[in-house]
């Protein structure tokens, strides 16, 4: 992995470098809280909490907390959409949001109050217009020259054509590329060579048809991934790359909502891409973010002394590959 230019530091023309963060899919996520969650029955929410959501924008909300200069892209439209535009004004994070037709979707969390657990409802999202999706391009071709490394998350709404990640990771040939997606938007970007790809265990299963992670892993390489690094819950991160094969687990037994694990785990490699760092620094990073995550209440949140300290508590561990 080359060395990079570090986020925050200047482009050209004297201009901030950030990570670029692309939720084509936007929504606006609810969060409700109950005493706990019962199938078949009524239930009295204790908390309701609205922000704006999608993969890509929890992404940028963990860089924002952490003070890496960053800009989220993505869509809005309807009420849900104006609710997404004004909460991330008064979080403060840079972005541009594409308006389209259709009313932005609705993500739900249940969280059961007396175990931490969750449950997730998501909307598909509406059905994006060819010329909607065509400005969604132009967006990021107009901030990507500024960018460090370009992340795209999350499902791709209807009307987005299959391959709709790899024309989006096209446009950034000169810097590293986060994927965080699953199914055939997946497979389709592979051909696209992001740098990373970051797939939940279920997703790589999915995937491959490869029930073995670190052989699944290996496959999505083979077909264009530089690097793949797995969510695999309580058992920690699992990185394949180039340079060998790491495994890293939280320095303890964590509860609590781990919705946005995964997304504060991209934001953790988008931050060690930036920097030009290499594996497993960047496996690291990744762990302290997510482990931080699951602290946090909301996704996109952290627990930040617990961020710290699980930076410093952490070491990735090689594995053996048996391809080297």
């Amino acid at each position: 992995m080359p060395r990079r230019r570090a986020a925050g530091v200047a482009g050209g023309g004297g201009r901030v470098a950030v990570i670029l963060t692309v939720t084509p899919n936007t929504a606006l996520d609810v969060t409700y809280t109950v005493h706990r969650l019962v199938p078949g029955e009524v239930h009295r929410v204790r908390e309701a909490r609205h922000r704006a959501g999608g993969k890509g924008v929890n992404v940028a909300r963990v860089l924002h907390t952490l003070g890496v200069p960053t800009r989220a892209i993505g869509t809005a439209g309807g009420a849900d959409g104006a609710a997404v535009a004004t909460e991330l004004r008064r979080a403060g994070i840079p972005h541009e949001l594409v308006p389209v037709a259709g009313p932005t979707r609705r993500t739900v969390t249940l969280v059961s109050a007396v175990d931490n657990q969750a449950t997730l409802v998501n909307e598909p999202g509406a059905e994006l217009a060819a010329a909607e999706w065509d400005r969604l391009l132009a967006a990021v071709r107009s901030h990507v020259d500024d960018a460090a490394v370009l992340v795209c998350s999350g499902s791709l709404p209807p009307g987005a054509p299959v391959d709709g990640y790899a024309v989006l990771l096209a446009l950034a040939p000169r810097i590293p590329t986060v994927l965080d997606t699953a199914g055939p938007a997946l497979l389709a970007a592979l051909p696209a060579r992001p740098t990373v790809v970051k797939p939940n265990v279920d997703e790589l299963r999915a995937a491959t048809g490869v029930t073995d992670p670190p052989a699944a892993a290996r496959a999505l390489r083979r077909a264009g991934a530089g690097a793949v690094v797995v969510s695999r819950g309580a058992a920690g991160l699992l990185a394949v790359t180039g340079e060998g094969t790491w495994s890293v687990r939280p320095s303890a037994p964590l509860a609590g909502n781990a919705t946005g694990a995964g997304d504060a785990a991209v934001a953790g490699i988008a931050m060690e891409l930036a920097a030009g760092a290499r594996w497993p620094d960047v496996l690291r990073r990744a762990a302290a973010t997510s482990a931080a995550a699951v602290l946090g209440p909301l996704a996109g949140d952290l627990d930040l002394i617990h961020y710290r300290r699980e930076l410093r508590a952490v070491t990735p561990t090689p594995e053996e590959d048996p391809c080297r």
